[in-house]
């Protein structure tokens, strides 16, 4: 279908979807550049809510450790995630996969309530045992993060082994190729996109999470999200309005570049295995 064959209803239809989910988010945009305090009031264009944004040490620290935490966590779950997906898609069926296969994706439909406060329950229980984690902080919040974001980078490498083409991976091994060997020359290259739409995907929600890392923060360990929220329940400021656009912007950017790097190389495979 292209988009001539789109019925009047259709374009409508799309119109107002897209400005339900957009029409908010331009809106926040706008009201960045507002001169006024008042966030529902507009004084004229003014960029002093980004000079307040960047003299202000709370947002830069907590926005810096959000960074950090989001991406120690999609490395790591990208490691986990791609392993898990191996097992899952490659190995035959075995005692207890379907156990395994439902408690690596129990995070992704269990409410973040419950993984945060049983994951507390857990780092509670370990320090009285065990004298680890010493205090809740950075670490507890990764390994939590870690947690949530693995699920989904394994359904969507799962996703990606179980359509992929075999008979070249078969070819290298008929060759006497070793497995390791096989992995990092052939699967991997194949599954390059999965990985990277895993490792933004696993990124997003480590960096948007706060019901888990309200469970296991502590002190010294405020995220930007616990920032802004703290901050929006004593009122609207301009100075967010700032901080969200700048974060939009960024991300924005990031997926775009992602897109444009995954469909070259799409093209790049597409066009060797026209050559061959």
């Amino acid at each position: 279908m292209n988009g001539n064959n789109i019925s009047g209803f259709g374009k409508l239809s799309l119109g107002l979807g897209f400005t339900f989910l957009y029409a908010p988010i331009l809106i926040l945009i706008i009201y960045s550049f507002n001169a006024s305090k008042l966030v529902s009031v507009w004084a004229g264009f003014s960029l002093h809510w980004y000079g307040e944004l960047f003299r202000d040490d709370a947002v830069i620290s907590s926005f810096g450790l959000s960074l950090k935490i989001a991406l120690f966590s999609s490395a790591m779950s990208v490691v986990l995630g791609t392993i898990a997906g191996l097992v899952l898609a490659r190995f035959g069926p075995f005692k207890g996969k379907s156990l395994f296969a439902g408690m690596i994706t129990a995070p992704m439909v269990m409410p973040e309530v419950i993984v945060g406060l049983s994951m507390l329950l857990l780092f509670v229980q370990m320090q009285q045992w065990l004298g680890f984690p010493a205090e809740r902080g950075v670490l507890t919040i990764w390994i939590g993060h870690v947690t949530l974001c693995m699920a989904y980078v394994t359904v969507v490498i799962r996703s990606r082994l179980v359509e992929m083409d075999r008979s070249v991976e078969e070819a290298a091994m008929d060759l006497g190729a070793r497995p390791l060997k096989i992995f990092f020359l052939i699967t991997l290259p194949i599954i390059a996109p999965a990985i990277a739409s895993g490792f933004l995907l696993a990124f997003t929600l480590s960096l948007d999470d706060l019901v888990i890392t309200a469970f296991l923060s502590g002190p010294g360990s405020t995220t930007l999200p616990q920032l802004i929220f703290s901050r929006v329940r004593l009122g609207l400021n301009p100075e967010i309005n700032a901080l969200a656009t700048i974060t939009v912007l960024a991300v924005a950017t990031l997926v775009i570049v992602a897109n444009r790097v995954m469909v070259k190389a799409e093209q790049r495979r597409a066009r060797l295995a026209a050559a061959g």
